[in-house]
């Protein structure tokens, strides 16, 4: 008896940790002011930006669906329909202060504007662009035929859009970048290692796919452990192995029929998943409207206060009423029936799962990516069934014993729902606003952490570690939310906007020098003539890719070429720099040379004339990863020369 006592309130115990753990993670992760930062592979600019006119009466409508991590400058916008310049008219933007060109106006996931050609036939479109992961695209401009535009609108169509007949841009296409073998010429080796545009197959299985299934798998798997979810498991597991042939090993049974439980259920999830973000697709140009983005979040809002048990969310009585009546009519042990009540228990959603659920959903049609919803949706349908799996198989002993923890999982989704809150009306917000939400969040996950940690003892390791960590985020909270008053916006540096100018001052003269140096190249022969004039010495060469309006160049300028230990490494390399400022015939004949999609892109060359393609650089990065690539552009380079 003392013995099962003991067995109890051990599981109970790890039922705690479990959950105070996590919100742990939580906490940290509020500290980082957008938990959905996306990675630095980089689209053609005709694919991160898609134009498509619509003809409304006498105005032409200009929908944009603007790729996920991309955006678009207001000041780029113009229009032309032979030389009469048209007046657009577009809604504001976000705006957004960036420590090197100022004060800008930016658009993102969608746009909306409209312009009067009148009787022209013709209209031609300029906009430019830049990715979050460090890359701005160079001016683009498209042409569009006005009267297969008017006929495609009125048959309900978009082809003219589409047609490339009537269809022209400055942008180097796709193809013309990466068509033809010589395409990073002159004499390009293809290297074993891969640059970060030769990374996205390679990326495809990983990245952000990897920790947003990971994400939802392990929301399914704490949803199993609500007070709605967890008092079932036993019950529905036996009801599903209870009716298993005699004979049978009753492991391997009771593991295919969960199985044939599960399985539904994840799919049933998975294809809301995909009917979510196909919605989703279609109200893009939603999300860029600012009260759509304010009903969202305050509804993330109202979920999360259903998690912390301020009211009850659940289906209407009616519909539950019907689905129980479906799910009792199934007998168990029989494939078809257990897959059946798999479905069934799919819909039929309870109080400690709506509030998540519609999140996710949420999300989900946020991102407009129907792939992403359907494996997002079916990893988390596989995290809430594989405890189901695991106790059909060995035995509902493994199961922790309910208790109070079980609420503060449901607490735990709480705060993930206000962290769902912020992080969409954060492009409607300045960044110190958000901030300032970010350290709120992390202070309340703090604040909780720590009373777990005082209802479970004080004795031990873990509530000593728990109230530690507690302590720790919750000053840095603070302190987050002190510098956001005074209008900081990182989250790593919340107070130096308090710093004394003259600090400022001795930080500017400790890079008195400036960045190194770069020989200016105007076109394809003189960078090659240049490079080949390094031939059969030891020299490398260092191609730059700039321009004036590339907001990450600057960055590179002042943080990688500025820097002391960059400097005296690139002494003995040639370095040379194209800027496509103007982006006129030359420098787009150079760019589709090379493949190049924009700045800034870094090229080496070793002395044998050969661009080590496997160490191209694109967008930013730091002086540390900057000689990384450079050593393994010169290792390369020897190998090649040794060979």
């Amino acid at each position: 008896m003392r013995a099962g006592a003991k067995e109890r309130l051990m599981q109970s115990r790890l039922g705690r940790w479990v959950v105070m753990l996590a919100l742990l993670g939580v906490a940290t992760l509020a500290m980082a002011q957008d938990p959905f930062e996306q990675q630095s592979d980089f689209l053609p600019p005709d694919q991160a930006f898609k134009p498509t006119l619509v003809q409304k009466g006498d105005e032409i409508a200009i929908d944009w669906q603007i790729e996920p991590g991309y955006y678009l400058y207001r000041h780029s916008f113009s229009a032309e329909t032979g030389e009469r310049e048209l007046s657009l008219d577009i809604p504001d933007g976000e705006k957004i202060e960036d420590e090197y060109f100022g004060r800008s106006e930016i658009y993102r996931h969608a746009l909306s504007m409209t312009a009067r050609p009148g009787e022209a036939d013709t209209l031609t479109l300029h906009w430019q662009g830049c990715a979050d992961a460090g890359l701005c695209y160079p001016p683009q401009q498209r042409t569009f035929d006005l009267e297969s535009v008017a006929g495609a609108s009125q048959s309900g169509t978009e082809d003219a859009n589409a047609s490339d007949a009537n269809t022209s841009t400055d942008t180097p296409s796709e193809s013309s970048a990466t068509s033809s073998p010589d395409a990073s010429n002159p004499d390009t080796q293809a290297d074993a290692a891969m640059a970060e545009d030769q990374q996205l197959a390679a990326q495809l299985a990983g990245g952000n796919w990897v920790w947003t299934l990971a994400a939802f798998f392990g929301m399914g798997l704490l949803l199993t452990f609500t007070p709605c979810v967890l008092p079932m498991i036993p019950i529905l597991s036996s009801l599903i192995v209870g009716q298993r042939r005699s004979g049978e090993n009753p492991r391997a049974a009771g593991f295919v029929l969960s199985l044939a439980y599960v399985l539904p259920m994840a799919a049933t999830y998975a294809i809301l998943g995909v009917a979510a973000a196909m919605a989703g697709a279609n109200l893009q140009m939603l999300f860029q409207n600012v009260w759509f983005i304010g009903i969202f979040s305050v509804l993330f809002v109202v979920l999360a206060l259903a998690m912390f048990g301020a009211f009850e969310l659940e289906l209407p009585r009616a519909l539950r009423q019907r689905l129980d009546a479906g799910l009792s009519q199934q007998r168990g042990g029989r494939f078809k029936g257990v897959a059946i009540m798999g479905i069934l228990s799919a819909l039929l959603v309870g109080p400690c799962m709506t509030a998540p659920l519609a999140g996710a959903l949420l999300f989900i049609a946020e991102t407009g990516n129907p792939w992403l919803g359907g494996a997002a949706l079916l990893a988390l349908g596989l995290g809430m069934g594989t405890p189901l799996v695991l106790i059909g198989t060995l035995g509902s002993q493994l199961l922790p014993k309910p208790g109070t923890w079980m609420t503060r999982v449901k607490a735990l989704f709480g705060f993930v729902l206000l962290g769902m809150a912020i992080w969409f009306v954060a492009r409607i917000l300045s960044d110190a606003v958000v901030l300032g939400l970010w350290g709120a969040l992390g202070l309340g996950a703090a604040i909780s952490l720590a009373a777990m940690a005082r209802d479970n003892g004080t004795g031990g390791v873990l509530p000593q570690v728990a109230t530690a960590s507690a302590a720790i985020i919750g000053l840095w909270s603070a302190l987050i939310m002190i510098g956001a008053a005074g209008g900081a916006d990182d989250p790593w540096r919340p107070l130096s906007v308090y710093a004394p100018s003259d600090m400022a001052t001795a930080s500017e003269d400790a890079s008195e020098s400036g960045p190194i140096a770069f020989d200016d190249v105007d076109d394809l022969a003189t960078l090659e003539r240049r490079v080949q004039a390094t031939a059969n010495s030891d020299q490398m060469t260092l191609v730059e890719f700039t321009a004036d309006w590339c907001v990450s160049c600057e960055v590179i300028e002042q943080e990688v070429f500025s820097d002391p230990t960059v400097k005296d490494e690139l002494q003995d390399v040639q370095r040379l720099s194209i800027d496509v400022t103007d982006y006129d015939a030359e420098d787009q004949a150079i760019m589709q040379h090379f493949g190049i999609v924009g700045p800034p892109t870094l090229m080496w060359f070793g002395p044998d004339g050969q661009e080590q393609r496997g160490a191209r650089i694109i967008g930013e990065l730091d002086a540390e990863a900057f000689l990384d690539r450079y050593a393994q552009a010169r290792q390369n380079a020897n190998e090649s020369v040794e060979g």
